[in-house]
């Protein structure tokens, strides 16, 4: 029996190997058609187990067996396969250690010999199949589900796998060692196969799969605020289209600053007293004491131990001589005033100050005589009329006065 199944093992593989280029192809392109392969490699493959047909007349398509090994053999991203049926192995377990059980107790050492070996295989395989799933997910949680493109894609596949890993997690809960431990009874082997290593297995596993079960959350929440964002951009893309005239306001002057524009933490947190609130109503009565207080003291000490008497008499006229440049300036407007002819060009201040020869700097100048214009009573400053020569500069188009002319309305 054993030969046979070693030869016919064999003869498997040497057929995977011989036509390999056919399967990587069905592999990667989902399906291969009939004119690529040809009609004897085709039988020998459909009869092997390793293509199908799904209906006639289709192309033909990977064994799902074959895809699962190639997945796990390549390290696929793509393998999103992951088995969460507990409760049909755990079956199998028993069914499996109950033949044991019958075969040892009927003497029968074969037969229990060959059924103990199908229950390591299979207890082996149930333990390497949760870590297999496991890989799966921590692949496609450092990969960030990179096998889909946009941030909806990774959503969906962050919930199927939130809810592959709740699966799991309800499948390994329906397992009762108890059960198990009343199946195997003294048989050390059986208690050591179904108690002491699958409990191990399985709690390594479920420890694994809660961490899991978290990064997933954190990764959903992490898209979750991509999307948000990703939305609001286009929100905001959208509505200056349909507003090309919107202008960002000065958000600098509000009170109430945005968020958005109040990335910086205060340098000194705003504060303000409550005098509303009763409960500070002592604290508040004693700081005004206090400050009354201080008041006090520092007028009890600045006023004089002996004053002496005061003689009360009239304080003596004096004038304020004006400033010479503010003279100069009333000076030009007389001047103003006296040579204004009906026409004629009016005298810039800038010519003025080279004619009189007046020795001031010509900026100061030109800021005294539009500071002059500017302080004249309204009812002469009707009479005259300012006229600035300006200059603007790139780039920020500053605009530079180089001189102002005085003249009569």
């Amino acid at each position: 029996m054993s030969n046979n199944l070693h030869q016919a093992g064999t003869k498997f593989l040497r057929l995977l190997a011989r036509h390999g280029d056919a399967i990587m192809d069905a592999y990667i392109s989902g399906s291969i058609g009939d004119h690529q392969v040809e009609a004897k490699v085709q039988d020998k493959l459909v009869k092997a187990g390793v293509l199908y047909r799904p209906e006639p007349g289709a192309d033909l398509h990977l064994r799902h067996a074959v895809r699962s090994l190639l997945e796990e053999a390549l390290k696929d991203e793509r393998n999103r396969q992951i088995d969460a049926n507990a409760g049909s192995a755990i079956a199998a377990f028993k069914t499996l250690a109950q033949h044991y059980t019958e075969a040892r107790h009927q003497g029968d050492i074969a037969a229990a010999d060959a059924h103990y070996r199908d229950l390591s295989e299979h207890v082996y395989a149930f333990s390497e199949g949760l870590q297999h799933s496991i890989r799966v997910m921590w692949s496609r949680i450092n990969n960030e589900f990179g096998y889909v493109s946009s941030i909806n894609a990774k959503i969906r596949e962050n919930e199927l796998a939130q809810s592959q890993v709740s699966e799991l997690l309800a499948g390994l809960e329906m397992i009762s060692f108890e059960e198990l431990a009343d199946i195997a009874g003294d048989i050390r082997e059986l208690r050591r196969l179904l108690v002491a290593n699958l409990q191990q297995n399985i709690s390594q596993c479920i420890q694994e799969l809660s961490v899991v079960q978290g990064r997933l959350l954190q990764l959903l929440g992490r898209f979750r605020q991509i999307h948000g964002r990703a939305k609001l951009l286009k929100g905001w893309l959208l509505y200056t289209e349909q507003h090309p005239d919107y202008e960002v306001g000065n958000h600098v002057s509000h009170k109430q600053i945005p968020a958005l524009f109040n990335q910086a933490d205060a340098a000194i947190a705003a504060a303000s007293v409550d005098i509303h609130n009763s409960a500070h109503e002592s604290t508040l009565v004693e700081l005004v004491a206090h400050i009354k207080a201080n008041r006090l003291a520092r007028f009890t000490q600045a006023a004089p131990q002996h004053s002496d008497s005061v003689i009360l008499q009239d304080n003596p006229d004096y004038e304020l001589d004006e400033h010479p440049i503010k003279a100069a300036v009333s000076e030009y407007f007389v001047h103003v005033i006296d040579n204004f002819e009906p026409g004629a060009a009016s005298l810039s201040a800038l010519d003025y100050l080279q004619q009189q020869q007046l020795e001031y700097d010509a900026e100061s100048w030109l800021y005294q005589v539009i500071g002059g214009y500017e302080g004249l009573p309204q009812e002469q400053k009707a009479y005259f009329e300012l006229d600035p020569e300006t200059e603007t500069r790139a780039p920020f188009a500053n605009v530079v006065i180089r001189d102002v002319s005085v003249g009569l309305r």
